[in-house]
């Protein structure tokens, strides 16, 4: 339905704009990494269940182009694929053509938007007062800028938030006398926003 080949040239365009350092593994094909981004978005997926799904779903290996003994992307690699194209500033304008290659096809939004909002959870953090008060500030902690082994392991960009869920009726209880109790459940990690078409099933928008 759609021709991700005509990505290519943006892809290579904005990763080369967010140059990487030297050495790691080798590059996996810019085209189907970006297919990892569409999965995860419709599927309102984290990198890790990402790359659970595509050793799992032979439907998602087909998608993405691999074969069975085809390499795998880890969430780590997902996850700095994504913030490569965040940093070049080109992820909005990738997912719109996205949406502009869909509905060249025909594929409108008529039958009314599903909005879905997911935290994706992050390892929790053990920072100082004045560690986190940079952080909030946008500064990177002055301890960590000579310990580079240190700052990759800190996650500047992830944020508390409130997930809220209703209370499951315990086991041997009466359900009629039960009374449903809001919980709220403080959660360290990032928010998925995502825009589903209700009736072609498609994703017009999506925010992280």
């Amino acid at each position: 339905m759609v021709d991700f080949e005509t990505f290519r040239t943006s892809l290579v365009g904005a990763l080369h704009r967010a140059t990487r350092g030297k050495g790691g593994r080798p590059a996996y094909d810019p085209v189907m990494m970006f297919k990892n981004l569409v999965l995860e978005a419709l599927h309102s997926l984290s990198d890790e269940a990402t790359e659970f799904q595509i050793r799992d779903h032979l439907s998602f290996q087909r998608f993405l182009g691999l074969g069975l003994e085809g390499a795998v992307p880890d969430a780590t690699t997902i996850w700095l694929f994504r913030e490569r194209l965040v940093k070049a500033g080109a992820i909005d304008s990738l997912f719109a053509r996205f949406d502009a290659a869909l509905t060249e096809r025909g594929f409108v939004a008529m039958g009314g938007q599903i909005i879905d909002a997911s935290v994706i959870p992050a390892p929790r953090q053990r920072n100082t007062d004045s560690e986190k008060k940079d952080i909030r500030e946008g500064r990177i902690p002055e301890d960590w800028k000579d310990r580079p082994a240190k700052l990759r392991q800190k996650d500047r960009d992830a944020r508390w938030s409130i997930m809220y869920s209703k209370a499951k009726v315990k086991d041997h209880a009466d359900p009629a006398a039960f009374k449903p109790v809001d919980l709220a459940i403080p959660m360290f990690g990032y928010k998925n926003h995502v825009g589903i078409d209700r009736a072609h099933r498609f994703i017009p928008t999506w925010d992280a």
